[in-house]
């Protein structure tokens, strides 16, 4: 994509405004349960609630996307080094976060920023182990869609440099293989997107390329193929509401933002519908949301949410800033 493009540029805006706008929706009734949304549906931007922050406030899925996206704008080549140093801002300092005020952090991620503030290298801070495959990882990953690896025309077929370069990205807080398939399966959706794919189009392109090259990985990649069936088979877009979970394990919130994408034909319609699954509603509805609004671009989104949108200004200055080099 050719820098500061009008395509490059209005894409990258309905990426990350559409991401922000999707955690703001859920950050009130994050850790509900589908009952409760059942008995009260989101249906607009509402305060207070779970963190008992004002309406339009996004969460550390949002906050940790933007020092992704302005790590790659200073360094289009990725550099671990500096995501980790804006990472860790965040962490103490509050950086990129929408009111001055860190009111959510995922466990795993907790740990990893614990291990990097002591001096651990950023390639090995994220945890290795089974059960920190958390969604922590895949909630930040979108703006990697961006990079060279993943849309220039010549690299558009090299799978393994394009998980390599995902991995490089994931382990800075989440280390096992199943968080970096995760997010290559998610990115592989919306490079296909990006591309003018339809939502169901993207996700058969995602099912054959996953077909492709995750059967003959490493090891250590192919052997996490089972996990991912229910994305892989083919028949998530059927699955009956009940059997699509909204836990904080990185598999379920693929499936349902997946689900929720294939369902559903506008993007607020998308997000509201990621919001009212309940429990990890903010993760859910942004990782939805950044996809939702490549599909249907910034005007879709609608406006009485954009108005209360937290720091709008500054997200819409990273996207022309992210747009100049990629």
């Amino acid at each position: 994509m050719p820098a500061t493009s009008p395509l490059s540029l209005s894409a990258i805006r309905a990426a990350l405004l559409g991401l922000a706008v999707g955690d703001a929706l859920g950050v009130p009734v994050e850790f509900t349960s589908r009952a409760e949304r059942d008995n009260a549906p989101v249906s607009g931007m509402h305060a207070y609630g779970t963190h008992h922050q004002p309406a339009g406030t996004w969460s550390d899925d949002a906050s940790l996307t933007f020092c992704l996206a302005e790590s790659l704008a200073a360094h289009p080549e990725f550099d671990d080094a500096d995501l980790a140093n804006r990472f860790l801002r965040w962490f103490s300092a509050a950086y990129w976060t929408a009111h001055g005020e860190v009111f959510d952090i995922g466990i795993a991620t907790s740990h990893a920023f614990e291990r990097l503030s002591r001096g651990t290298p950023p390639a090995q801070a994220g945890g290795t182990g089974e059960y920190d495959n958390g969604n922590g990882a895949l909630m930040r990953i979108l703006p990697l869609v961006f990079h060279v690896a993943f849309q220039d025309e010549a690299a558009a077929h090299d799978f393994p440099a394009q998980l390599a370069l995902t991995r490089a990205v994931t382990r800075l807080t989440h280390g096992h293989p199943r968080s970096a398939v995760a997010c290559w399966l998610y990115l592989t959706v919306a490079r296909h997107l990006l591309r003018g794919a339809t939502p169901g189009a993207a996700y058969a392109a995602m099912q054959r390329e996953a077909e492709e090259f995750l059967l003959s990985a490493e090891p250590e990649i192919a052997a996490e193929l089972p996990h991912f069936a229910t994305v892989l088979s083919g028949t998530l877009p059927t699955l009956q509401r009940q059997f699509v979970r909204s836990s904080g394990y990185v598999v379920h919130t693929l499936e349902a933002a997946l689900w929720c994408l294939l369902t559903e034909s506008t993007y607020a319609a998308t997000v509201l519908k990621a919001v009212n699954l309940g429990e990890d509603t903010d993760t859910t509805a942004a990782v939805v949301g950044g996809l939702a609004g490549l599909v249907y671009g910034e005007a879709a989104i609608p406006e009485e949410w954009l108005a209360v949108l937290a720091r709008r200004a500054d997200i819409e200055e990273l996207a022309e800033r992210m747009g100049k080099v990629m």
